[in-house]
């Protein structure tokens, strides 16, 4: 399983990528999760570092889901019509985005 980290905002993102990647081709399951359950604050890059993780993985013979996310995020991907591409989980609570 990969963890996001606390924030995940423009500033983050091509750090975030790079570990993700990394950490994705690594990964032995052809099942990979992201836990985006410590996820507090994050912009619209969030959603580009998700979906090239997705892109990633599909090239690498490998699915990807995003368990634990933010309603808020959770929205966002559904906004943008990405969620079934990210298979996207929220979370049970209601945090707003921050």
């Amino acid at each position: 399983m990969l963890l996001l980290p606390a924030t995940l905002s423009m500033g983050e993102a091509r750090d975030a990528l790079a570990m993700l990647s990394q950490a994705l081709r690594r990964e032995p399951e052809q099942q990979v999760v992201i836990d985006a359950s410590s996820l507090q604050k994050f912009d619209t890059a969030a959603i580009a570092v998700l979906l090239e993780c997705a892109r990633l993985a599909r090239a690498w013979g490998k699915s990807l889901a995003v368990r634990q996310a933010p309603p808020a995020l959770a929205a966002l991907a559904k906004l943008y019509g990405v969620d079934a591409l990210m298979h996207v989980e929220g979370a049970q609570s209601t945090e707003s985005m921050k």
